[in-house]
């Protein structure tokens, strides 16, 4: 049973994360897409930027006049940081975390009052999987082009570029590696056609259809810190495992593998992926004189079934604990009954999981409040209440779902597997300054509010992401009558404190919590920062 909890819950929270990625997915929205919209704060319904109004609101494509060409270049810095702070009493069946293995002269729990950083950024590449950037800020492109006929009230538009990335990578000896050592989510968007029409000088609406890629990885080490596996360490001690004595054979043999609350069990990796997910994006402009202006957009939603591959690879004394314990008489008549681990080195196989990329609403004003100032604010909603619960069904019976079945019949069949996620929707508010220096400089200034779409008892370290606010300055520099080029710098901090049982996903230590807990009994402080710096070049051609 200790098997079965600690895979369903890796599964599980493995796309949970960054992607939770439900937190990662809403904290990585629009944060790799256009310099301008940023430096605004994402306040730019009634003022779209470039060739990327197909993503903000594709209205303002009839802004743009004859050919143009647009290139983007947004480089991101990562540091995440995570604390374990063992509280007073921490312990697990009796067992104290913070005591001196005498058989190993450490401390029982190697992960107790560390520190877990990394500033590692990771990409998901389409057909490969995860590939771990060099250290230090990665960079994400995206490039576009219009067309507008001259005398036409319709302009054409395509683009590629990322609406939602995040990725990340720990050292194999972090703490953190257990929720995970490396993880990655991304959906590229590689065509994207689009129209804008100018009904009249007032009115402009737009549409658009979106062709993307979704992908989801992650590489994690696993361990399950609960009272099954402490139970099993004090029946290794009875038994005195360490003299290679089996008093009980051949009724029960406990000797096989040396197992506990804080040993590692093994090493998960998984890699689901949708290749083909449309949406599609309408927009609306209204200008009803020259120094007033609202916007309006929608995404839709996609239902999509992310299919790929899983591996488990578990340790020698994990199978060899299971494969002894099936071993002898007793051991054997109860796994039979109750479908315990039979002790396999490796499962693999092929998983899909269902998921809905949530739809999104945003609507704003422009307000040229003075001939050098313009104001911007913006509210936009996404639907991350979808994301309920996550389903992934297998192409063959697994035995920890065999087990599953016992501790949670509504989750689980011998091929199926359900992870109650219980996300909510947000409303998220924009502001954005824009002071006219000259006929040919703009500087900008915005923030964003950012809050977490994760409730408190579904936090985790996988997506350290709680509310948090996005701050940005920038410019826009007019090079000569056809070219324009935008810059940012791009500022974002959210900081959780999670203590101990608070939080099913991270740190729960009752028997009953069969969500992935590798941290049980902990206080978890997690901290992250992003620094975004951009450049984008529109050119008439």
């Amino acid at each position: 049973m200790a098997h079965f909890s600690q895979t369903k819950q890796l599964l599980g929270a493995v796309i949970a994360a960054t992607l939770s990625c439900g937190a990662q997915a809403q904290l990585a929205q629009n944060l790799t897409i256009h310099p301008k919209a940023l430096a605004l704060g994402n306040a730019v319904t009634a003022d779209p930027p470039g060739v990327m109004a197909i993503h903000y609101n594709p209205a303002g494509l009839t802004k743009l006049k004859d050919r143009q060409l647009e290139v983007n270049l947004l480089s991101v810095y990562l540091d995440i940081d995570a604390d374990f702070i063992a509280p007073d009493g921490y312990e697990i069946f009796g067992i104290d975390g913070l005591e001196i293995d005498p058989n190993t002269g450490k401390q029982r729990d190697p992960v107790a009052n560390t520190h877990s950083h990394t500033n590692n950024v990771a990409l998901y590449v389409p057909g490969f999987g995860i590939l771990k950037a060099p250290p230090g800020p990665a960079v994400a492109p995206s490039a576009g082009i219009s067309i507008n006929p001259p005398g036409s009230k319709l302009t054409f538009a395509n683009a590629f570029y990322l609406p939602l990335a995040a990725g990340f990578y720990r050292d194999k000896d972090d703490p953190g590696r257990y929720q995970p050592q490396a993880t990655a989510l991304q959906r590229t968007t590689y065509l994207s056609p689009s129209v804008g029409y100018e009904i009249n000088d007032q009115w402009s609406v737009g549409a658009g259809i979106h062709l993307s890629h979704m992908g989801i990885a992650a590489d994690q080490y696993m361990r399950a810190p609960n009272m099954l596996l402490g139970v099993a360490e004090v029946l290794q001690d009875a038994f005195n495992c360490e003299s290679g004595d089996e008093p009980l054979q051949p009724w029960l043999a406990l000797c096989g593998g040396n197992v506990g609350p804080w040993d590692d069990i093994g090493a998960l990796s998984i890699n689901v992926q949708e290749t083909i997910s449309p949406t599609y994006t309408l927009g609306v402009l209204w200008e009803p004189n020259d120094w007033f202006r609202w916007g309006a957009s929608y995404t839709s939603e996609a239902d999509m079934n992310l299919k790929g591959t899983f591996e488990i690879q578990y340790t020698d004394d994990w199978s060899g604990f299971w494969q002894s314990v099936n071993g002898s008489v007793l051991g054997a008549i109860t796994s039979a009954i109750l479908s315990l681990p039979s002790g396999a080195p490796r499962e693999a196989g092929n998983v899909s999981m269902d998921l809905v990329y949530p739809q999104h609403f945003q609507t704003g004003i422009s307000v040229d409040v003075h001939p050098k100032l313009t104001l911007n604010a913006d509210v936009g909603w996404t639907d991350y209440a979808q994301w309920d619960a996550f389903v992934f069904r297998f192409d063959r019976n697994l035995e920890f779902l065999n087990a599953a079945r016992i501790l949670s019949p509504d989750n689980a069949t011998p091929n199926t597997l359900r992870l109650p996620l219980g996300f909510k929707s947000q409303w998220n508010w924009a502001f954005g300054a824009e002071f006219h220096a000259s006929s040919r400089l703009d500087l900008r200034a915005g923030v964003e509010i950012r809050d977490s779409v994760i409730p408190d008892d579904q936090r985790s370290i996988m997506a350290p992401f709680g509310g948090a606010n996005l701050y940005s300055i920038g410019m826009g520099y007019k090079w000569d009558k056809n070219t324009e080029i935008d810059m940012n710098l791009s500022y974002l901090q959210s900081i959780e404190t999670i203590p101990a049982n608070t939080s099913c996903n991270v740190n729960c230590d009752n028997i009953t919590n069969i969500i992935y807990n590798p941290y049980a009994g902990l206080d978890i402080k997690t901290s992250l920062r992003v620094v975004m710096a951009g450049l984008s070049f529109r050119t008439k051609f």
